[in-house]
């Protein structure tokens, strides 16, 4: 009975409307990496700066039962401590019952959980239409999921973690080697052309002014948008996040909500627009170029 409900499910998954399903799921977990996996890497640089400095262990790191990871401990509210239940963590549907307030105190959750829940679970859809029902659509999902994770991220804390970037670099290579997408040589050359253009622009920047203008993170991130996509994909990829990042940039000078010495994560914005090019194809961009 196993062998033919299986393919049967996995059918029903593949399908833009079942991946939805999916990305809500998943998108439940990305809220929980967005707001633990820095405070995780925190507590371990703290770890590491003080076994360095052969001291000991600082105690806003905390004892080790109390150190956080992605599944310990079981989600609660920051305000009262309240232990969220199974049926107050269903996606979005939770959220809307509570009216997007503690149950316990009252304290509201931000929108931007469901926010991430809903736009995880667009883009797995949108990849099902896109890739269509092959196996590899759940390669792509990752990808996405991935890039979800590592834009809210860096948007809130201006970090791109290497747990992120470093892993979706190498998914990208991995994925071209087994046959799955690209050529070997063209997502080598793709992750080279994605690193050395933002590297090469962030040393002629700091050479003119003395600054630096962007991390080192933003150099991983779209080297491993060019593993996954190409080296000809890495201008559009620069073009579409320069423009989003504009228009973003206006809106918040307008709002009052860009002011001076603050610093606007460019992550975000490779992010979007790898999106963009992932879902549009390489076809469609290079004919919104001109180069078809």
């Amino acid at each position: 009975m196993l062998d033919t409900l299986l393919p049967v499910l996995t059918e029903i998954v593949l399908t833009p409307w079942g991946l939805a399903v999916l990305g809500l799921c998943v998108g439940s977990f990305l809220n929980v990496v967005v707001h633990r996996l820095p405070l995780m890497l925190e507590a371990q640089w703290k770890i590491d700066a003080a076994a360095m400095l052969e001291q000991t262990m600082p105690a806003s790191v905390g004892t080790p039962t109390e150190v956080i990871s992605l599944s310990k401990p079981r989600s609660r509210c920051p305000a009262c401590g309240h232990q969220i239940r199974w049926f107050e963590n269903i996606p979005v549907v939770s959220w809307l019952l509570l009216r997007g307030k503690c149950s316990a105190c009252g304290t509201g959750i931000s929108v931007r959980y469901p926010l991430i829940e809903l736009a995880t679970a667009a883009l797995f859809a949108a990849c099902g239409w896109h890739f269509g029902s092959a196996s590899t659509t759940l390669l792509w999902c990752g990808f996405v999921a991935t890039l979800v994770a590592a834009a809210a991220i860096d948007w809130d804390t201006t970090l791109l973690p290497d747990d992120l970037t470093l892993p979706l670099l190498w998914a990208g290579l991995v994925a071209s080697a087994l046959g799955w997408n690209l050529q070997v040589a063209d997502a080598v050359w793709g992750a080279v052309a994605g690193y050395l253009s933002l590297w090469s622009v962030y040393w002629l920047f700091k050479l003119t002014t003395g600054k630096e203008g962007m991390g080192y993170g933003d150099f991983k991130l779209l080297a491993a948008l060019g593993a996954w996509l190409g080296a000809p994909m890495i201008l559009p990829i620069v073009l579409g996040s320069s423009v989003i990042g504009a228009v973003v940039g206006i809106g918040m000078k307008v709002s009052g909500k860009l002011r001076e010495g603050v610093y606007v994560p460019f992550g975000p914005f490779l992010a979007g627009a790898g999106l963009v090019v992932t879902l549009a194809g390489s076809a469609r961009v290079m004919s919104w170029l001109g180069w078809a």
